[in-house]
């Protein structure tokens, strides 16, 4: 009703005359973000803050080699803590937030324009396509604290997974061995061996199955 203020548990209200918060009587507190709190708040040590500065400068070295020099690209990579297996092919456009907190094994794929948000460790198994424009997200916040408390959960894609073109993996969730994440996906919750999800949220539609090649 116009002029006047509900009070439901778990939401924030403005009084409609005074444009101050409503105190809900079910929690007897404001219901308003301390979001200078948050901002104010040490989210990282000094070192942790004196590599994201180095690795500004490194990250400008790391678009600036050519597409085919994959192995150079993961040389600079290993200089700042990230630990690559062998053979695998990294892109120019990948965008990385901390390399020491990124583990890849031999033989991957990190397509263009992936993001790897990785504030918790992300752990990319051996022989995984990440395609193009996908998003490995290992942060997020509480939503349940007033001063929405940064997290940094860590993400996990065993051996031989595809996340496909533009698909998002949320915070703490893990791909099992062999399972592919369909385009466009969003995957907020574990995704089993060898399987295939696709959608919003990520749906279970079949089983993988490789075909035995004849010889």
């Amino acid at each position: 009703m116009i002029g006047s203020a509900s009070l439901v548990a778990g939401s924030s209200y403005l009084d409609p005359t005074t444009n101050s918060p409503i105190i809900n009587p079910r929690f007897n507190h404001t219901m308003t973000l301390k979001i200078n709190e948050n901002r104010n708040a040490q989210k990282y040590t000094w070192q942790i803050q004196l590599g994201r500065i180095a690795w500004a400068f490194g990250e400008f070295i790391f678009r600036l080699i050519p597409r085919p020099l994959f192995e150079t690209r993961c040389w600079i990579l290993r200089l700042f803590g990230a630990k690559i297996g062998r053979r695998v092919h990294l892109y120019n456009s990948v965008k990385i937030t901390f390399p020491w907190l990124l583990e890849i094994g031999d033989d991957t794929a990190i397509g263009e324009r992936a993001r790897i948000y990785n504030l918790g460790k992300i752990t990319i198994g051996a022989r995984v396509t990440v395609s193009q424009g996908s998003h490995l997200c290992a942060g997020s916040h509480d939503y349940r604290s007033p001063t929405m408390d940064l997290q940094k959960l860590p993400i996990t894609i065993a051996d031989d997974a595809w996340i496909c073109a533009d698909a998002f993996i949320g915070p703490a969730v893990n791909i099992g061995n062999g399972a592919i994440v369909g385009a466009r996906a969003v995957a907020m919750k574990n995704v089993p061996a060898w399987t295939i999800v696709v959608g919003n949220p990520a749906t279970h539609i079949k089983k993988r199955s490789l075909r035995v090649e004849s010889e």
